[in-house]
């Protein structure tokens, strides 16, 4: 009786740090959303091309993925994890802020805050990855943990920019960029808020890793057949996943929406990936890595919708499928590696597979702005082709059956 009251009150907490992890992600991502919402249009009016915003977004991915290789290793090494989590998140949510103090033209310094941001999410997000995952085994299963984790994000990310919209809708008629500005200065309260919160999380649980007990299984870690196979698809899913600003940017660009709505469109766009995280993170648990299949047949046709009809119903199932596919992916990425890699090397192992993953976003990105300019059909069709490639290799993947769901 003792050790079932004791096994509960232990679930009871990890469930605590689980919710109170996501909240804090709640308030980041209505920062670092909500700007990303009007980023696109944003750059554009401050200077830059097209190819300029294609590769500044592929650029920002880089580096917030690739960095995460060093960062990964060093947070295993020093195990200093609340710490390169602190560090990184006032890195990240304060470079959005900043944003308001960039002059009319700079778009240079402009496209610097916005990789900033990214080197923060870099510095943060393999221990932070890493200090949920502790929690993620007695909170109820992995795929769960992250499921509300991606859950309570987006939830924040259709925050950020319902306000912005708000905000928007108050300066209509006024010059877009001063608008803009105002938009990243208000981001700033949730920005606060987020570092308070963090530092609360921080003194309520002192040490997530006591919620994870060593086992001689989970210390068996090895770049196996699997998991390489999965990078291969996972990057290939990357290489041909639209960054949202080109959405922004090709939707103001045709006049299908007004530039004080494209908030409320990213904002859709997140609600969607909210319940499709739940949903696909439940079915991990269930079924494994083979829901991905099912999730890149849906999402995939996402750029015909938007970039070849121009129809309101088009974009707005285009959006929605976009979301879809980042729901999928970001409950069911972290759970997979959080399932397969052991607890000391964990940090490590984020850090691997994610640095991957923002090579070929990187890529894909800078090449499909380039393929934007050229002509917006050739760019549709490389999107649609990579992610359809990545579906052979996750099927390739799950046969080799180096997963375990639950």
């Amino acid at each position: 009786m003792d050790n079932k009251a004791s096994e509960a009150s232990v679930k009871k907490a990890a469930l605590a740090f689980v919710l109170l992890m996501g909240i804090v992600s709640l308030f980041s991502d209505m920062t670092h959303e909500g700007a990303r919402s009007i980023l696109g249009d944003y750059l554009s009016l401050a200077g830059a091309s097209a190819a300029t915003i294609g590769f500044i977004s592929g650029l920002g991915e880089l580096v917030g993925y690739s960095l995460r290789l060093t960062t990964g290793f060093i947070a295993d090494k020093t195990k200093k994890y609340w710490l390169m989590t602190i560090l990184g998140y006032i890195v990240d949510v304060l470079a959005i802020p900043a944003l308001a103090l960039v002059p009319r033209g700079g778009w240079v310094l402009a496209c610097a805050f916005v990789v900033i941001e990214r080197a923060g999410k870099a510095i943060k997000k393999p221990a932070k990855d890493t200090l949920v995952s502790f929690a993620a085994s007695s909170s109820g299963g992995s795929g769960k943990s992250f499921a509300i984790q991606e859950f309570l994000d987006q939830i924040g990310a259709f925050l950020g920019p319902v306000i912005l919209f708000f905000v928007l809708l108050a300066k209509k008629g006024e010059d877009q960029f001063s608008a803009y500005a105002l938009c990243f200065a208000v981001l700033g309260i949730p920005a606060f808020i987020t570092i308070v919160l963090l530092l609360f999380a921080k003194k309520k649980f002192p040490n997530p890793e006591n919620f994870e007990a060593d086992t001689e299984e989970k210390q068996k870690f090895r770049m196996n057949k699997t998991f390489i196979l999965y990078i291969v698809a996972i990057c290939f899913f990357a290489f041909g996943y639209l960054d949202f600003t080109l959405i922004t940017m090709h939707t103001a660009k045709v006049g299908l929406v007004a530039a004080d709505a494209l908030p409320l469109i990213y904002a859709g766009a997140m609600v969607v990936d909210a319940f499709a995280a739940l949903l696909f993170g439940w079915m991990f648990d269930k079924y494994g890595i083979k829901v991905l299949i099912l999730s890149t047949l849906v999402a995939a046709p996402f750029a015909v919708l938007i970039f070849s009809i121009t129809a309101k119903w088009a974009l707005l199932l285009g959006v929605a499928l976009w979301g879809i596919g980042m729901g999928a992916q970001e409950s069911i990425l972290k759970s997979a590696v959080a399932s397969i890699v052991p607890k000391r090397s964990r940090s490590s192992g984020f850090g691997i597979f994610q640095t991957a993953f923002g090579i070929c976003w990187f890529l894909g990105s800078w090449l499909m702005g380039v393929l934007y300019d050229a002509s917006p059909m050739w760019m549709v069709i490389f999107s649609v082709a990579t992610q359809l490639i990545a579906i052979p290799f996750f099927w390739l993947s799950d046969r080799a059956r180096g997963f375990k769901a639950g």
